[in-house]
């Protein structure tokens, strides 16, 4: 099972994402509004583990996770080869770069993708999944009103899919 560990945003930067989540939704394509469960937020996913998370590392990854972290969401970006994972970027500043790094270290060579190790990450935020070639245009559109966002990521947290808790 799937272990996380993802930086949230601040309420402003929060929100600022949320509508563009709001506007996909209104346009009829995929969003990640559709996904209505609590623990359903903006996030930038630092690292991706399969592994139980030793006490040990756990307890040592706060320290790693120094925040705030001042945030900017860039432009849009495409993952994949269809369907699509539709993703605002996130700048990667020296902190960011630092903090992601400070984790990859604490969870040493249990991180999943090679995506996800340093000199190879793409921090984002996810604005939706599973995006037909055919609906790009669309959500281009719909979402070309947004501006990019500044803010910053203001908390941590680890998602358990094992146990479906944050």
């Amino acid at each position: 099972m799937v272990q996380t560990v993802e930086l949230l945003l601040d309420p402003a930067l929060d929100a600022a994402v949320r509508r563009q989540w709001q506007a996909l939704l209104a346009a009829g394509l995929p969003s990640q509004a559709r996904h209505t469960g609590e623990s359903n937020a903006p996030h930038i996913t630092l690292a991706i583990t399969d592994d139980e998370l030793p006490t040990p590392v756990e307890e040592a990854l706060p320290s790693a996770l120094t925040l705030p972290i001042p945030v900017r969401l860039g432009g849009l970006l495409i993952f994949g080869s269809g369907p699509y994972v539709l993703v605002r970027t996130v700048v990667a500043s020296h902190l960011l770069l630092n903090v992601h790094a400070a984790v990859a270290r604490e969870l040493r060579s249990s991180i999943l993708t090679e995506n996800l190790r340093p000199g190879a990450w793409s921090p984002h935020v996810t604005l939706a999944h599973r995006l037909d070639r055919g609906a790009v245009p669309t959500a281009l559109a719909a979402l070309a009103p947004f501006d990019d966002g500044i803010g910053a990521a203001v908390s941590a947290r680890r998602w358990d899919s094992r146990q479906r808790r944050a």
